[in-house]
């Protein structure tokens, strides 16, 4: 595990900054109507307005920008030109590189009127985050973080809990140790010490856990195509509160303005 200077996480807050800046970007783009493609074209240029590249264009092999995951795609969806519907779910997960850098995280939208169940999905996934974040401190274990996410979204919900795909370490590179799983035992996994950055994201699927990839080698759906969900947030691990790098509250504040979509589960 690669543990950071404060400098490099100064640097590394910027780089996640500027993807929630992105992100915050399209909460107040997208609509009925519009494509992921059209996003894909907007967080690309938002990235490089900003002196950064987009980090997953070309990461082997990746023909895009984003991850653009609708309904039942659990990630590593490819924009394309379908239009977004009313009742749609949509996960846009983006990496950047700034300053030598990496920033990834994720963020679903619900675009116009959803079921219960899908709100209650959505509200409990991204609880599930947070809950995971609060366990990454000095001196907890990988799987801490695993368990509180797991009990909350498993145990407490019945939700499906994706196996497959697990965060992972950031900095210079996108992918660094440690994996983080999103499931798992208390007390198991590698120590944590300050200043270990993760990207945490738990995907969590309304019905099986159990998930295909398709023929493109990238689209993971769900095996029953009910609805999934993604949240990611960069993290820095400290003694006594994780430093959250990335930040929900602009996007948050132009998902609320943006009529389109559905924020009720605030």
């Amino acid at each position: 595990m690669i543990y950071k200077t404060e400098a490099e996480v100064a640097l590394m807050k910027e780089a996640a900054l500027l993807v929630s800046k992105a992100l915050a970007t399209v909460a107040g783009f997208i609509k009925p109507g519009v494509t992921t493609l059209q996003i894909d074209k907007l967080c690309e240029t938002v990235v490089k307005d900003h002196g950064a590249v987009p980090s997953f264009f070309n990461y082997r092999g990746y023909p895009f920008n984003i991850c653009a995951s609708v309904n039942d795609v659990v990630v590593h969806g490819f924009p394309n030109e379908t239009p977004i519907k009313n009742g749609d779910i949509v996960s846009i997960d983006l990496g950047v590189i700034l300053n030598g850098w990496h920033g990834d995280h994720a963020y679903s939208f619900i675009v116009g009127e959803v079921a219960p169940e899908i709100l209650n999905l959505v509200k409990v996934t991204k609880e599930s985050l947070y809950k995971g974040i609060e366990k990454a401190t000095v001196n907890n274990r990988i799987g801490d973080i695993s368990y509180a996410i797991q009990e909350h979204t498993e145990f407490k919900n019945g939700y499906g809990v994706v196996r497959e795909l697990v965060g992972h370490g950031l900095g210079r590179n996108l992918h660094e140790d440690p994996q983080v799983p999103n499931y798992g035992k208390r007390g198991n996994g590698p120590k944590m010490k300050e200043n270990l950055v993760l990207a945490i994201e738990p995907m969590i699927n309304l019905g099986t856990h159990k998930v295909y990839t398709d023929d493109d080698g990238w689209t993971v759906k769900t095996q029953d195509g009910k609805v999934s969900v993604h949240f990611e947030h960069d993290i820095c691990v400290k003694r006594n509160e994780a430093l959250i790098l990335s930040d929900f509250s602009i996007i948050e504040a132009a998902e609320k303005l943006n009529t389109n979509l559905n924020s009720s589960y605030y």
